[in-house]
């Protein structure tokens, strides 16, 4: 009986409950509390798992190879032997494993190098992308052609035909019976309000009966709210962060933070669009009603035909889009980026028509129907411009009292409604007189807002994703 450790006979002797095997009780001891496990198997062992076995006690005699002094030079000489084998063994074993981490971290260094370079030239390439100047016909320099930009004649037509009668009718257009008045705006207040629906929303859009109310937040939900009700009354599953929202007719358009466009219809979802790289930051809907445009932080804008729910068109900016706007005639797209700059192309053919300055990141863009003017409001500004598209100049500047997040005429022109930080208000336009004047101005926090059916309401997005009412009490 020897043990499986020293090989020698064990002075006191214990086996292993699971693999039968006997060890020298104090080095298996030593062993278990060391790495807990059996140095023959490798299997988990513990103290507990060791059985003592009795043996007579007996004592060894001396080997006869070791009771004389040449017995014992020539035992020293074979321990020294297997001494020197498994030091030259240890040495080739080191020279192995030193070879193999520097064949690895050889590769590694490879590898990192690649995807450095891949990196590089992928960022080369996107400033390339976001520097060329993008247009439906030839251009000189270091213009590139992109494929797509202009639209298939069948939508430019209706673009032609929606701009002449839009055109030739907008000026002869009388104010809508029953549309509110100056005064009746000056008397708003909030009259109703809800909790927290959605948090994190940032905007929210209203149909054209202005009862519903169209917004989502961060959890990827969106919700139709009915004003007369005080009540959603449709919740929709989106899946991702809701950034902006729009109406097509009856159905609800939701952007989302994946870079996706979703149509519902009654609730459920009809259709899907865009691949964008980045958030969608901003939806506009062609007074058509035929073409939606999405822009992004991905530096694109992306048209699509709302009969197929096809990608038709894109256009690439030099900077991210943070808002955008269909001119209230159709042919042209207004793109407002981070950069401080408005961008007018082309809706047919996409090309460049001109770039306006304002000085900081556009925050929000709405026309007037008047057809000749369109407000401007930008990033932690409290000023809103109101801009001239004829003389491409700021006729007005506007001072709400605190960071405008977004604006929105209404449909008559008159009335300019501003959400900030700190307050709500309402700029309005005598067209008599050519004067403005701010009948409204409540000390509020909103996100966005969208105006009621006939003007009467104004629809306000808290900063913590609720809804606030201002009406005529």
């Amino acid at each position: 009986m020897l043990c499986a450790i020293s090989g020698e006979a064990p002075r006191e002797p214990v086996a292993s409950r699971k693999s039968g095997n006997v060890f020298e009780k104090r080095l298996i001891e030593a062993h278990i509390a060391q790495v807990h496990t059996d140095p023959v198997t490798g299997e988990d062992l513990s103290v507990e798992d060791l059985i003592e076995l009795k043996s007579p006690q007996v004592v060894n005699p001396r080997p006869p190879n070791l009771t004389s002094i040449p017995a014992l030079l020539s035992a020293f000489q074979n321990e020294w032997d297997a001494i020197v084998l498994e030091t030259h063994t240890l040495k080739q074993q080191l020279a192995q494993t030193r070879q193999e981490l520097s064949t690895a971290l050889y590769q590694n260094d490879a590898a990192t190098r690649v995807v450095a370079r891949l990196t590089r030239e992928r960022d080369e390439a996107r400033e390339a992308l976001s520097n060329v100047t993008i247009s439906g016909g030839g251009n000189s320099g270091d213009a590139m052609q992109v494929d797509g930009q202009a639209l298939p004649e069948a939508l430019a037509a209706t673009i032609d035909e929606t701009q002449q009668h839009l055109f030739a009718t907008r000026r002869k257009r009388p104010i809508p019976e029953g549309w509110t008045t100056g005064e009746d705006v000056s008397t708003f207040d909030v009259v109703a309000s809800t909790e927290p629906l959605y948090p994190g929303s940032s905007a929210v859009s209203v149909d054209e009966s202005g009862d519903l109310a169209l917004f989502g937040g961060a959890d990827g939900v969106a919700g139709v709210f009915s004003t007369s009700q005080q009540k959603v009354v449709q919740v929709l599953k989106v899946g991702s962060p809701v950034t902006a929202t729009a109406w097509w007719g009856s159905r609800a358009v939701v952007a989302t933070a994946s870079g996706t466009v979703k149509i519902f219809e009654n609730g459920s979802e009809i259709a899907q669009m865009g691949s964008h790289a980045s958030p969608v930051t901003s939806l506009a809907l062609h007074p058509s009603g035929t073409i939606l445009a999405s822009g992004s932080a991905d530096k694109r804008v992306a048209y699509y035909d709302l009969s197929t729910f096809n990608t038709v068109s894109q256009i690439y900016t030099e900077a991210d889009v943070t808002a955008c706007s269909f001119h209230v005639d159709g042919i042209l797209f207004f793109s407002g980026s981070s950069d401080g700059k408005l961008r007018v192309f082309d809706v047919k053919s996409g090309a460049l028509m001109t770039t306006l300055e304002t000085g900081a990141p556009v925050a929000s863009i709405s026309f007037s129907e008047n057809g000749t003017w369109f407000a401007v409001a930008q990033k932690g500004s409290s000023q809103v411009s109101v801009w001239d598209i004829r003389k491409q100049n700021v006729i007005k500047v506007l001072d709400a009292g605190s960071p405008v997040e977004n604006v929105k005429w209404d449909y008559t022109g008159q009335f300019l409604a501003t959400a900030g930080s700190g307050s709500i208000t309402v700029q309005q336009y005598t067209k008599a007189s050519k004067s403005w004047s701010e009948p409204v101005r409540k000390a509020a926090s909103a996100r966005d807002v969208a105006w009621g059916a006939n003007a009467s309401s104004l629809v306000a997005l808290t900063s913590e994703g609720g809804l606030s009412i201002l009406g005529s009490a």
